[in-house]
């Protein structure tokens, strides 16, 4: 089975490709013959799980790579025991790629958690988070089997009507310079991961968010935050060392449809935005990122009009699809890929045990980049820096971010005492 164009282009952009999804589970270790068995009895049916990458046949200009259906399931050889600490695994997993012999994913029972690893090519954020939640006692069974290698992207109906200008301005988006994130030196760059667990009180209120507006989504807190911190860690953008452009973040937003919804693959496309670095006030920032949020939906539009016509010239010819994902990695396009969800089955439990919190882990992307991504589980918030700037600059963007949340929840009250 011939790759699609995106699974290609996550395989030839260069970097180790490997994304991540945490269970905890607080309480005794969980039996590794039990985890086994339940991954054999939730995931044996899914082909996804079982594809096996095959290497390009010719020139890789000409060829690309193929899936392979690797039958029967055997879940021994991925699902492991450890000792390491949570933070010290998603650090260790971000950086290394996952061995191409057997299917592209790999499942560690730690002490107090559950961690899934698989490379972008087989499983996009919220593949990760579909096969996850069947592994829970109480998950519905998987929906009827889709072929393993369809599009989840692919249209269902009559492609939406989009017009030219809305299409020229998506793309002249897409193609856009920004300016990396600032580092001292180009051999002080390396990976770093923070994982912050956010105060739930502070959440809730800097949700109700601008006052008397609509309220704040998890994606436009976490926009808006990291642009404040960005402003408190490296000061505003004309005290950056490089050009003049916006700094822009990436959100991914989810192509599936009803009929796709657990489709097994990559489902989504990315947006960019421009984040608000220069202005000062908290409120004033997440506002500025609603307005850019509203605009979504219109240009996903765009985007549905425009994939099939890139995925078909990549497929046509592989290297175009590691080309464009080169491209649009460099860190002058790409710089922070920002994505948020909220956990929706409550309670969860896998063997009894109730999760507690589910910790994200966003890919690695080139130096001069920093990925975020927010999750709420229960009463949970958990927030995932993966940076590839300078050493411990995970750790400060995370807590910078926690600050600025908590100057935005009380941005409301410091207004009605001033005046």
């Amino acid at each position: 089975m011939r790759l699609t164009a995106i699974d290609e282009g996550h395989l030839r952009n260069g970097l180790p490709g490997t994304i991540g999804i945490a269970g905890v589970f607080p309480g005794e270790p969980f039996d590794l013959a039990q985890v086994r068995s339940r991954v054999r009895d939730r995931w044996g049916g899914l082909e996804r799980m079982s594809l096996v990458l095959q290497p390009p046949a010719g020139p890789t200009a000409l060829s690309g790579h193929r899936w392979r259906t690797d039958r029967p399931f055997d879940p021994v050889a991925h699902i492991t025991a450890t000792d390491q600490d949570l933070e010290s695994l998603l650090s260790d997993g971000v950086s290394h790629r996952l061995p191409s012999e057997r299917p592209l994913w790999r499942l560690l029972v730690a002490r107090h958690a559950l961690v899934l690893f698989a490379h972008h090519a087989l499983l996009d954020g919220r593949s990760l988070e579909t096969v996850f939640r069947l592994l829970m006692d109480d998950a519905a069974p998987p929906p009827p089997r889709v072929p393993a290698a369809a599009d989840p992207t692919a249209p269902v109906r009559q492609r939406p009507s989009v017009g030219a200008a809305t299409v020229a301005r998506e793309l002249r988006r897409i193609q856009a310079l920004g300016r990396p994130l600032p580092t001292v030196s180009p051999g002080s760059v390396g990976p770093s991961v923070a994982l912050v667990e956010l105060d739930p009180q502070v959440m809730r209120t800097a949700r109700r968010q601008p006052a008397g507006g609509r309220g704040a989504t998890l994606n436009e807190l976490l926009l808006s935050t990291y642009a404040g911190a960005l402003r408190v860690c490296h000061g505003p953008l004309r005290a950056w060392p490089t050009g003049s452009n916006p700094f822009y973040a990436t959100v991914p937003v989810d192509l599936r449809t009803r009929r796709t919804a657990h489709q097994l693959g990559n489902g989504v496309t990315v947006l960019r935005v421009p984040l608000p670095v220069d202005v000062e006030s908290p409120v004033a920032r997440l506002e500025a990122c609603q307005d850019q949020v509203a605009g979504f939906d219109r240009r996903c539009d765009a985007h549905r009009a425009i994939l099939p016509t890139l995925r078909g010239a990549a497929r046509t010819v592989p290297w175009l699809a590691g080309a464009m994902a080169r491209r649009l990695a460099r860190p002058e396009l790409t710089t922070s890929l920002c994505t948020a969800f909220k956990w929706r089955d409550h309670p969860s439990r896998l063997h009894g045990r109730p999760l507690a919190r589910i910790v994200p882990l966003p890919q690695l992307s080139p130096p001069g980049t920093a990925n975020l991504c927010l999750v709420h589980t229960a009463d949970a918030y958990t927030l995932t820096v993966v940076s590839h700037t300078r050493a411990g600059d995970a750790g400060m963007l995370g807590q910078a971010i926690a600050r600025e949340l908590e100057a935005l929840a009380v941005s409301d009250t410091a207004a009605a005492r001033a005046g």
